[in-house]
């Protein structure tokens, strides 16, 4: 068990980034805690890593859009491992549609997730991150955020919009010693990439000079460095990985 006993919080942790974050932060965090929407075995699966790196670890199942869910959810983790010290609002999904077709149930759910849910678990963990004198909140934001992006008129204004707020909770607790950054992964072999039709894919990364996909461990060392002490006077940055896709 590591002698650090800091307490983390990853919403979307159980697959893909979120996961690799979670494992990253177990480095750094004695305690762990994912927040999953439905996929119970693969947060089962992740825990038990977690656990595996000599970390406590739980998992609870929450919609981050729901305010009163996301409320009930961090009361869960602080009862069974403390105040919320590392916060990193990664949970997120696609409806991607032209603007023409998209419906405005489409639109609005991807910003109900992807923002409004990273604001309810921020709120959910202020009080005790303003308390504590020491914090960390990363924001899993996207480059969609600051380039756009054909069809994605939901995923990209829910991701600029949590640059706004990334910048906004950063303001507000700087002087109480809590940093608030937001990472901006390009293409990352993940689940939801590899699904994506392989011209479509080919396509894309014709537009980065890397030429390549990256990594999930790329983005969890960038949070795993911005949530730890050598980051102290870094906050309100947006960071991007993304083998120079938007510069």
């Amino acid at each position: 068990m590591t002698e650090i006993t800091r307490t983390a919080l990853v919403t979307g942790g159980s697959r893909g980034i979120g996961r690799a974050i979670a494992l990253e932060l177990a480095k750094a965090a004695g305690r762990v805690a994912i927040i999953y929407a439905g996929n119970h075995a693969a947060a089962e699966e992740t825990v038990n890593e977690l656990k595996a790196l000599g970390a406590e670890a739980m998992a609870v199942q929450c919609d981050v859009a729901d305010f009163d869910a996301v409320k009930a959810a961090v009361a869960r983790v602080k009862d069974a491992f403390g105040p919320v010290n590392i916060l990193v609002n990664n949970a997120g999904i696609t409806r991607d549609m032209l603007t023409l077709r998209m419906t405005g149930d489409d639109f609005m759910k991807v910003l109900q997730v992807n923002l409004a849910g990273s604001f309810h678990t921020a709120q959910a963990c202020y009080r005790d991150l303003m308390r504590g004198g020491w914090g960390r909140i990363v924001n899993i934001t996207s480059v969609s955020g600051l380039m756009g992006n054909p069809g994605q008129a939901n995923y990209a204004s829910a991701k600029a919009g949590l640059i706004g707020l990334t910048k906004t909770l950063a303001r507000e607790l700087a002087g109480r010693g809590v940093t608030v950054n937001a990472v901006a992964p390009g293409f990352i072999d993940t689940e939801m990439t590899r699904d994506m039709p392989e011209e479509t894919l080919k396509a894309a990364l014709r537009a980065v000079p890397m030429g390549r996909m990256g990594k999930a461990e790329d983005i969890a060392g960038a949070v795993g460095f911005l949530c730890s002490d050598r980051a102290d006077y870094i906050t309100g940055c947006v960071l991007q990985i993304d083998g120079g896709m938007y510069m």
